[in-house]
């Protein structure tokens, strides 16, 4: 029996995140002629370091595009991970060769335009499961118009440590297969969050090897709902701090990302829409409904194997947070980084404004999650 469309069968839970992370059953293990797919910029600390935070976000972003337009002429519901620096992803293998492929194009289009390299790689599902590495999957119901698949277990970090620290690096021969971004828009300047006395956080969150991970995640979130309030209300995105940026470079720049070349005509296009674009998103009825379903598209929880989150609240909800999760960690139970900005950052992946085939990738300002993971990073090497 073909496991294709095992991710778009799975069941779509309508319950608390607190409540389907605290009970296992809720997760199913993965085909295992499914693949974990990786792509990761080499170096992002140090470009986030060098003020390049803009272009490390940017080309990751490509990352998800390119295999999400992939998957998508082939029918297929894949899930994703974005990581501010890179993305994972879980694919069945009909498109794993072609998947390599696209994202090998976009990493020498990388590499030419913004000085990146990627590494890029794939990892069998049978190989995390032979190693007995735990991991198991669940969709979720997180708004009226937006789901998101939530890993448990280590296999996904199991699988990119595998890939971008193997010294014999999987050879990709780029195929026929066309690189794909469109859809790619990254016009929206840095965000403040919706309330003055706010700041951003981007939060990474992991379990030690001795945790339940069922039940601490389940703890975790419940506390985060406790501290900061819904999914909804700790969104750093809010309509009226939305604002264009129409500065050439930007403009340059996703160019160089989405085509890897000059084009004048589409120079043209993202010039008028940079410059007109809000005045039809926030006067017409048309631009308003997409703006409130932008907010609610916007993707500022990933759960893979991990939390990794973007919030927004004041400081004396964050101090409740920090003092929650170190004593957590000093129980052994996690290891936590995050990083504190006064904004964020968002780019977007729009396939139709008028339904909801539109995806907004969130990070914190100045690189927040790859500062978080640094930080994260220097604590497992202690």
């Amino acid at each position: 029996m073909s496991t294709t469309n095992f991710y778009a069968n799975l069941e779509i839970r309508d319950t608390s995140l607190s409540a389907l992370l605290g009970a296992e059953k809720n997760f199913k293990e993965l085909p295992e002629d499914w693949y974990i797919l990786v792509a990761d910029i080499r170096n992002s600390t140090q470009a986030v370091k060098n003020g390049n935070h803009n272009h490390v976000n940017l080309v990751a972003t490509g990352c998800v595009i390119a295999v999400l337009n992939l998957a998508e002429t082939h029918n297929l519901n894949v899930p994703f991970f974005f990581g501010g620096d890179g993305a994972t992803f879980l694919i069945p293998e009909v498109i794993l060769a072609q998947s390599l492929s696209v994202l090998q194009k976009h990493n020498l289009n990388s590499e030419k335009n913004f000085g990146f390299s990627l590494a890029i790689g794939s990892y069998s599902i049978a190989s995390v499961y032979k190693a007995n590495i735990d991991l198991k999957i669940a969709r979720v119901k997180v708004n009226r118009v937006m789901n998101i698949p939530v890993v448990l277990g280590n296999g996904l970090q199991y699988a990119e440590e595998k890939i971008k620290n193997d010294p014999n690096i999987q050879e990709i021969t780029p195929d026929s297969t066309p690189l794909d971004l469109e859809g790619m828009e990254c016009k929206w300047d840095r965000i403040k969050p919706p309330y003055k006395d706010q700041e951003v956080v981007s939060l990474i969150i992991s379990g030690c090897e001795e945790a339940d991970f069922s039940r601490v995640y389940s703890k975790v979130m419940k506390a985060i709902d406790e501290i900061y309030g819904s999914i909804g209300k700790r969104k750093p995105i809010s309509i009226k701090r939305l604002k264009i940026k129409a500065g050439l470079q930007r403009i340059k720049d996703e160019m160089k990302a989405k085509l890897g070349t000059w084009n004048f005509a589409v120079f043209i296009k993202s010039f008028l829409i940079a410059n007109f674009g809000e005045i039809y998103l926030k006067k017409t009825n048309a631009g308003k409904s997409y703006m409130l379903k932008l907010v609610e598209l916007s993707d500022n929880l990933t759960l893979d194997g991990r939390i990794n989150t973007v919030i927004t609240g004041n400081s004396s909800q964050r101090k409740r947070l920090i003092k929650y999760l170190d004593k957590l960690e000093n129980l052994g139970l996690i290891k936590y980084g995050h990083h504190v900005s006064k904004e964020s950052i968002m780019s977007c992946y729009v396939k139709d404004m008028n339904s909801d085939q539109h995806i907004h990738f969130i990070d914190g300002g100045d690189g927040g999650y790859t500062k978080a993971a640094n930080q994260l990073k220097l604590k497992f090497q202690d």
